[in-house]
């Protein structure tokens, strides 16, 4: 009798873009088999959406500017019961998201983080780093969670991320989804991926100012009162 072979879950994997028309082939090259990848163009110029579309992705178009505008408009399309999120600037590698899939799938872990680890010279600035600790601290005095990092690439259930009513547009989507999952009970965890020198220049964190843009933002989500989400499948209350 041939053993059975068991088969990674499949995926909508969420792929934010503003202007990676130099990045798209090597991201999209390496999403995982039979996953359907949505980029979701926010007002590209450099012809990111013919690419994206050129090499089989579905294209969303998100005309509110914002990183939390393209992904929820991401996980507005997705139909797949797992979605996964992951920037579209060649920093991280989508197939690494496979694994991670299936820890959500097994149910060992309802929202796995991609903890980043840079790996060469300038793959994360220092003031990067610095933001990223302080909130890491920040989130875990208002929520417990012991997360080193704020990373965008994650996994968790479509229906369950849905029924948290995230309403963050801007650069606090991420750690709002967080936050709101952990007030809800969810089991939040992180593991290490390697973050590599990003392909052009980055719209947030490229610059100190795009930097205190984002701490700000995500320190008005820290100030939110809890939201009680309502429950959603696959999630224990």
């Amino acid at each position: 009798m041939t053993p059975s072979v068991s088969r990674p879950p499949l995926a909508d994997l969420v792929l934010p873009c503003l202007d990676e028309a130099e990045a798209l082939p090597w991201v999209l090259a390496r999403v995982p088999a039979g996953w359907r990848a949505i980029v979701v163009d926010n007002g590209s110029t450099d012809g990111s959406a013919d690419i994206a579309r050129s090499l089989g992705a579905t294209v969303v178009h998100e005309t509110r500017r914002g990183f939390g505008a393209a992904c929820h408009a991401g996980l507005l399309a997705a139909r797949a019961e797992l979605v996964c999120f992951c920037d579209c600037d060649a920093s991280m590698d989508p197939g690494l998201l496979a694994p991670m899939a299936e820890r959500i799938a097994s149910g060992e872990t309802d929202l796995l983080l991609g903890r980043r680890r840079p790996q060469g010279h300038g793959a994360w600035p220092a003031h990067a780093r610095a933001g990223n600790l302080a909130l890491s601290r920040m989130l875990r005095r208002r929520t417990g969670l012991r997360l080193h990092d704020l990373g965008p690439m994650r996994v968790a259930r479509r229906e369950a991320l849905l029924a948290l009513g995230l309403t963050d547009r801007r650069s606090g989507y991420p750690l709002q989804m967080v936050v709101r999952a952990a007030d809800a009970g969810w089991r939040v965890t992180e593991t290490d991926i390697p973050y590599l020198p990003r392909a052009g220049k980055s719209k947030v964190t490229g610059t100190w100012r795009g930097t205190w843009h984002a701490v700000r933002d995500m320190r008005r989500v820290l100030a939110e009162p809890p939201v009680r989400p309502t429950p959603a499948e696959g999630i224990s209350a």
